[in-house]
């Protein structure tokens, strides 16, 4: 069976064509979009759970690489008292309760697809992410395959994956050949046979160009969990039964810029204040801002690790011995000794949602101080999201220009506004990102299509012309 796989910052989700019509896979008893978020009890267990569900033709060859890894999760296995057959490795929603359940003691990741194009990555931690991405395109697959299955269907085979047009903002084209070689080997690994890769905003303006009555010149705008992508798009029902489209494809732009980004600015500025950040110290000069933001980057490894680090908590400390609110300080102290980060930025994010469709919202951090709440307003919003909008109003332009450049090379009439901006991803059903996306090419016509399955719709209409 031919698939769409939409493995995405935020969501995971897949699609098949019956009957003509796009229909999304159920991942969960509730849902067909399963959160891109994994917890392990201990890192060492996630290579366990991953041979556990692996191809038999497969295991030895993989049992050889992570020989080490393997030993160590039986270790720790009688370490934490787990009995052999005891789940330990979660993904999905499942993930989330557990790392809201007992943060501290476990290994959670959010987001892995931000940091597949990472620069430096040693060789032991690209064998991690393999692992991580393998672990939960395994849990997709087999919720699709249970679907497939209820409805008399094949299993998945061949899927279309979707990607950024850059997974990274630095390092180019190595960044993008080393994530997608990671989420090549994990499909395989996850059991599908064969898998090619289309970038997501034109997936998404495939599925919007099915509704088309007239040729357009569209400008597909995807501002998703990790990135954001464009691309500048002929389409309409001159173009959309060619099977090679590249010749109608002009421009494209993408970035690692996204929702994530997003909820991490409205931490830093909204929530951080309420931890210590822009507060004095009793000899009147600021508080650093660096741990603040350690705290709150939760897309960044490096600042990750940086946060609780020992030079960190050391800092932390002196921080709160000489600060003029040491009060406020403890509750930054509180989130590096529990590992909290991910739930301070889960509320920010809660709170955008909320900003959609009020002026106003408080975040509860009970978990951080019983009864703590911290108002924030949809001009705090805005101003906290100004620098991200900035960068995806840089990538538009960036996109149309690259556009008339090809045109004027292939002796093309290439309009210098788009007849329609397109707008999808989650991140994009913010009144304030929609505006601003809006006011780029004002004379443009703005569409704004399905905000979670657009993307999916499209790599599974292309997969039915790709592997037919």
């Amino acid at each position: 069976m031919f698939v769409g796989f939409d493995y995405g910052s935020a969501n995971c989700a897949i699609g098949v064509m019956i009957d003509d019509a796009v229909t999304l896979l159920p991942l969960s008893t509730h849902s067909d979009f399963m959160p891109s978020t994994l917890y392990a009890m201990d890192r060492e267990l996630i290579a366990e759970a991953v041979y556990q569900g692996l191809p038999e033709h497969q295991k030895a060859e993989y049992s050889h690489l992570r020989s080490s890894q393997l030993m160590r999760a039986k270790q720790m296995r009688h370490e934490l008292d787990l009995q052999p057959d005891e789940q330990a490795v979660f993904v999905g929603q499942a993930a989330v309760d557990a790392y809201l359940d007992m943060p501290e003691e476990g290994f959670y990741v959010r987001s892995p697809k931000s940091f597949l194009g990472a620069n430096g990555l040693r060789p032991d931690q690209i064998g991690l992410f393999e692992d991580i991405v393998t672990l939960m395109m395994q849990h997709v697959k087999t919720s699709a395959d249970k679907a497939l299955h209820a409805k008399s269907l094949t299993a998945a085979s061949h899927a279309v994956i979707g990607r950024p047009v850059n997974f990274q903002g630095i390092g180019g084209e190595e960044s993008n050949r080393q994530a997608e070689a990671i989420l090549r080997l994990a499909a395989s690994r996850a059991g599908f046979t064969e898998v090619t890769f289309l970038f997501e905003p034109l997936a998404a303006g495939m599925d919007f160009e099915a509704n088309l009555e007239t040729d357009n010149t569209v400008l597909v705008v995807d501002v998703g969990g990790g990135t954001t992508d464009c691309s500048v798009v002929r389409m309409g029902p001159s173009h959309i039964k060619q099977q090679d489209r590249i010749s109608d494809c002009f421009g494209h732009s993408g970035q690692r810029i996204g929702g994530n980004d997003l909820d991490i600015a409205l931490a830093m500025t909204g929530l951080m204040p309420s931890f210590g950040a822009d507060t004095l110290m009793i000899n009147g000069k600021p508080t650093p801002r660096a741990p603040f933001w350690n705290a709150v980057a939760v897309n960044d490894i490096s600042a990750q690790r940086e946060f609780v680090s020992l030079a960190s908590r050391k800092l932390v400390e002196l921080l709160i011995k000489e600060a003029q609110q040491p009060e406020l300080l403890v509750r930054l102290q509180k989130v590096q000794k529990n590992q909290m980060s991910y739930q301070v930025v889960r509320q920010a994010e809660a709170a955008k949602i909320s900003l959609s469709d009020s002026d106003s919202t408080q975040c509860a951090l009970d978990f951080i101080e019983k009864g703590l709440l911290v108002p924030l307003t949809a001009a705090q919003f805005e101003q906290a999201i100004n620098e991200p909008l900035n960068k995806v109003e840089a990538l538009m332009q960036q996109a149309i220009q690259t556009a008339i450049t090809k045109a004027e090379q292939q002796d093309y009439d290439m309009p210098s506004t788009p007849d329609i901006v397109y707008v999808t991803g989650g991140t994009a059903r913010s009144p304030a990102i929609y505006n601003r996306i809006a006011s780029v090419y004002p004379n443009a016509k703005v569409v704004v299509g399905d905000h979670f399955g657009s993307v999916t719709a499209g790599l599974t209409r292309c997969a039915q012309t790709a592997f037919s």
